[in-house]
């Protein structure tokens, strides 16, 4: 099997992601918009889910993800630090075992501030 692939809440995360896997031409845009640690832990994140065959693997993979409640039932996240997290969700039809097992791409919502108050949280990307 191939890695996962990727797809992108908006246009505007897909430029965020595509700049940062341009080696030869980036331009820093994520770095500009979360600073450099941040960056340096969600360009970490994706390379991890990157080299997985299916979300399922994923799942049991080392990293810590957790699946999340009320309005982002269905999503998931990925530490990047104590109160930052990248919110993914995988393209599949259901969160079966089955269904996540067949599961070859991963939608990136964004990065978000998971500890913000009630439903206040900060979204850092979008």
């Amino acid at each position: 099997m191939d890695d996962i692939r990727f797809e992108y809440e908006d246009e505007r995360i897909k430029e965020l992601f595509n700049d940062l896997n341009d080696i030869r031409c980036s331009r820093n845009l994520m770095r500009k918009q979360i600073g450099p640690e941040l960056t340096k832990a969600v360009k970490k994140r994706y390379n991890e889910i990157k080299a997985h065959s299916c979300f399922s693997k994923l799942q049991q993979g080392p990293g810590k993800i957790e699946s999340l409640t009320g309005n982002l039932k269905g999503c998931y996240s990925l530490r990047l630090n104590a109160n930052f997290r990248l919110i993914i969700k995988p393209k599949s039809y259901d969160l079966s075992v089955e269904s996540l097992n067949n599961c070859d791409t991963v939608i990136i919502k964004g990065v978000l501030d998971y500890h913000g108050t009630g439903n206040r949280r900060n979204w850092l990307i979008p």
